[in-house]
């Protein structure tokens, strides 16, 4: 094993191995049990020596046919060739158990709806298998989930479905339905479930133009050529169920945007013909190495996806379907 530490604008090769044999050999003074030690041969260990006395310009061992004895630079040397070395095996063992245990810090970016009401039960599971381990999470708009994930701001990101930058790969997460939400004094409040044909006598507050909501909507409903009277339109879905809640009108949210228990007279009613979803993607830099950390919490996101899907939940699927 060797290693090359920068310094001074030179390259310094640290060469563990002859490092290793010196250190065998002064403890052992004898070639052949030092080897022994090493599982290497004699031969081989006197051509580690070689190289490193060779790289330092200087004698470490003198060997006669009857003896092995350390030059001064060699008893000198000893102590501060064994502390590197038992430093270096601590620091890689410290490493390495830290990733079989997936211990570290996790930084991830998602759309707020996802932050607020699609992450908190696997953030419970995640904290409760790695309590140590710290979770930093970035809410941005679809955009800046995007943007986030390939500055490296964050290890990897839950996003809307749409066009991501081809530096980023996806996996599919799940389907959130959109879904009408109404104060209990609308005229569709009543109602079990509404189509979409029955939108259009009613103002309505739909998703702007900076949404990632807003193509998944147009896509879908391009060919149903409806005249929906969208008069208010807003970014973000929080900002939609301020206003649902005042009576400014009725709004279409992902179903993930809804809090009911935040607003007690907000009905939330699915809509259908067509039921329109939009996808949930986890993204990552392409051929990104995730850290242990972060590795353990994406698994834990496609498990727990995988399981909603076989008890009837929403996985990941086209963007639209009729009915429902």
């Amino acid at each position: 094993m060797h290693m090359v530490h920068q310094c001074r604008g030179a390259r310094l090769k640290i060469d563990t191995l002859g490092v290793q044999a010196f250190i065998a050999i002064a403890l052992h003074r004898n070639f052949r049990r030092a080897a022994a030690e090493l599982h290497i041969t004699q031969t081989a260990l006197s051509r580690r020596l070689q190289t490193l006395e060779a790289y330092l310009g200087v004698k470490l061992i003198e060997r006669t046919t009857r003896s092995v004895e350390l030059t001064r630079t060699g008893a000198d040397f000893l102590p501060r060739a064994q502390r590197l070395l038992t430093e270096l095996e601590t620091s890689l063992s410290d490493i390495r158990e830290t990733g079989k245990a997936m211990r570290g810090s996790v930084t991830i970016a998602c759309v707020p709806s996802i932050g607020a009401r699609y992450l908190p039960h696997v953030i419970q599971q995640y904290s409760a298998a790695y309590p140590e381990n710290r979770i930093t999470i970035h809410d941005h708009s679809s955009f800046g989930v995007a943007e986030a994930v390939l500055r490296r701001e964050a290890e990897f990101g839950i996003n809307v479905t749409g066009s991501h930058d081809a530096g980023l790969a996806s996996v599919a997460l799940a389907r959130d339905r959109f879904v009408l939400i109404c104060r209990d004094d609308h005229p569709l409040a009543a109602r079990k479930k509404v189509s979409w044909a029955l939108l259009e006598p009613h103002l309505l507050i739909f998703p702007g133009s900076l949404s990632a909501n807003k193509p998944v909507l147009e896509l879908a409903l391009t060919a149903e050529r409806l005249r929906l009277r969208t008069y208010y339109e807003v970014q973000h879905s929080s900002t939609a169920l301020g206003l649902v809640a005042a009576g400014v009108g009725a709004a279409v949210v992902p179903g993930l945007a809804v809090q009911k228990e935040a607003y007690p007279r907000i009905r939330v009613l699915p809509l259908v013909n067509p039921a329109v979803a939009r996808s949930l993607v986890l993204i990552a830099p392409r051929n990104a190495q995730l850290s242990p950390a972060a590795r353990a919490l994406y698994d834990m996101l496609i498990q727990h996806a995988r399981a909603k899907g076989r008890a009837g939940g929403a996985p990941a699927h086209p963007a639209w379907r009729r009915g429902g």
